[in-house]
């Protein structure tokens, strides 16, 4: 049984509003699974949505996103958590890393997206901001029923305030290959 916590909306007073943007962005889309459904939800918002980065603490509600068409990553994925859970879907808030080439190249940033408990599969990964299903490219540390839950940084300091010199977080990607890996044969590639 799937915690109540998973399908209670983390913004009441926009219930109706994501219902109804829902309902009509889903119209006549001929889905049939539960699957179908996130699916559809992801890509919608991707098409919807223009990603904006943002640095300013916290998300989006979900009515300030579906107003401003935009959002960060955060925001897309707590659209698409409100989203699902209006349409009596288990979802979770998800954060974590990204591997993409802006990872690559040392300006990574957390990354986030909402996972759906699909009876046939179980908790299973959609990321808006890309519009489709979440990969071995995404590097989950924590989910949560609220977005709050997997804040990417928390933490207290204890001192004088001048004393704060701020704080900066790098990535830095490393594949392990592991022994047993079958590795290519040069000769036949």
């Amino acid at each position: 049984m799937i915690a109540a916590a998973y399908l209670q909306s983390t913004y009441p007073d926009d219930v109706e509003l994501v219902k109804k943007w829902a309902g009509e962005a889903l119209a006549g889309d001929g889905r049939q699974s539960a699957e179908d459904v996130v699916a559809s939800v992801a890509r919608i918002i991707r098409q919807q949505i223009k990603y904006r980065r943002r640095e300013e603490k916290g998300v989006q509600t979900p009515g300030e996103t579906l107003e401003q068409k935009s959002g960060s990553c955060r925001d897309m994925a707590t659209l698409m958590l409100e989203t699902l859970r209006t349409h009596g879907l288990p979802a979770r808030f998800a954060s974590g890393y990204l591997d993409c080439a802006a990872s690559e190249a040392g300006r990574a940033s957390t990354h986030a997206w909402a996972e759906a408990y699909l009876p046939e599969c179980g908790w299973t990964g959609y990321d808006p901001t890309l519009g489709e299903p979440t990969s071995a490219k995404h590097v989950v540390t924590g989910v949560s029923s609220h977005p709050r839950g997997v804040m990417p940084i928390s933490g207290s300091f204890f001192d004088e305030a001048k004393s704060y010199l701020g704080m900066r977080v790098a990535v830095h990607i490393q594949r392990i290959e592991r022994p047993d890996t079958p590795r290519p044969n040069p000769e036949t590639v």
